[in-house]
């Protein structure tokens, strides 16, 4: 058969989100095949498709290995991948999930799950040991996710960004708004504080807005700094982007955050992705706590405390 054109070697730490993972690949068109045997691997890709799946070897495949799938030895894992590419000349990713153990902790704590390689110890011992058998694959891995602050959904949009099969050949670009007060998002190549800029918060009716309000933005926008702060970052991302594409750098995250990820970040967010459409990129835009609740006592504490409104 025609080989794939991809294929995505899916690994990582149990409870990291491999399933969700899995399961978002194949509702975006993937072929999935989970914890195969390794030495099926070959047998797989060369088994015909049957009739009537013409089209079909086109689709990707991902491959979800991890330490309980039979056979499992990390470095003949890495090995076997290398042979594939040279004798076969398969285009092979590979992607790892990773998670800190404390939080992996508290899920299979939540979810009242053993932990596979801990059946009959703490679920701590299991991670220790899996995190051991598995970390050549982490070493070797073309992409590392760390889930430790990603829900479900998340995950699921963050797997869709990276792997969405439109225009596979231009980076993935994705224009993120957080709030410092809510965590740094782990994933971000570049990094911006807004929390320089004029602070909605203290203003009781653009409280309970958000920055894609218009007044909102008017009230930012009337800071002094503002325009020429946003447009030598606007200058700066037209200038580094193209080389990033050059050096082949598949994912780019930029992130913006302010004290709550509600006003201030959100607002600069949504003008910097429409700039870079304008100037023919393809941002994906997501707003990681723009729901969040605003909290004065964080506002005051990371802000210098409120200002008088006018």
């Amino acid at each position: 058969m025609t080989p794939p054109k991809t294929i995505l070697l899916l690994s990582g730490l149990s409870g990291a989100g491999k399933t969700t993972a899995l399961k978002t690949l194949e509702d975006m068109g993937w072929e999935v095949v989970d914890n195969l045997p390794l030495v099926l691997l070959d047998r797989l890709l060369d088994t015909p498709l049957p009739a009537g799946h013409a089209g079909a070897d086109e689709r990707p495949l991902a491959l979800g290995i991890d330490a309980r799938t039979r056979d499992f030895d990390a470095n003949a894992i890495v090995k076997r991948i290398k042979a594939m590419r040279e004798r076969h000349g398969h285009d092979i990713e590979t992607l790892f999930l990773d998670c800190s153990g404390t939080e992996l902790e508290r899920r299979f704590a939540e979810t009242r799950r053993r932990h596979p390689l801990a059946l009959d110890r703490p679920a701590a011992d299991g991670i220790a040991r899996e995190r051991e058998l598995t970390e050549p694959l982490r070493r070797w891995a073309t992409q590392v996710i760390d889930t430790t602050g990603f829900t479900s959904n998340s995950l699921q949009q963050e797997i869709r960004s990276r792997f969405s099969r439109e225009r596979l050949s231009d980076p993935v670009l994705t224009i993120l708004s957080f709030g410092f007060s809510r965590g740094v998002p782990r994933n971000a190549d570049l990094m911006f504080d807004m929390r320089f800029l004029r602070n909605p918060h203290w203003d009781a009716n653009l409280r309970p807005k958000t920055g894609q309000d218009p007044d909102v933005a008017a009230y930012i926008q009337a800071d002094p700094a503002y325009e020429e702060a946003v447009g030598k970052i606007e200058d700066l991302l037209a200038t580094l982007l193209p080389r990033y594409s050059e050096g082949g750098k598949a994912y780019i995250t930029v992130a913006f955050g302010c004290t709550g990820g509600k006003h201030r970040s959100v607002h600069v967010a949504e003008r910097v992705a429409n700039y870079l459409q304008d100037a023919g990129f393809s941002p994906t835009v997501l707003h990681r706590n723009i729901e969040s609740t605003p909290q004065d006592s964080l506002e005051k504490r990371r802000s210098g405390g409120p200002k008088a409104v006018s």
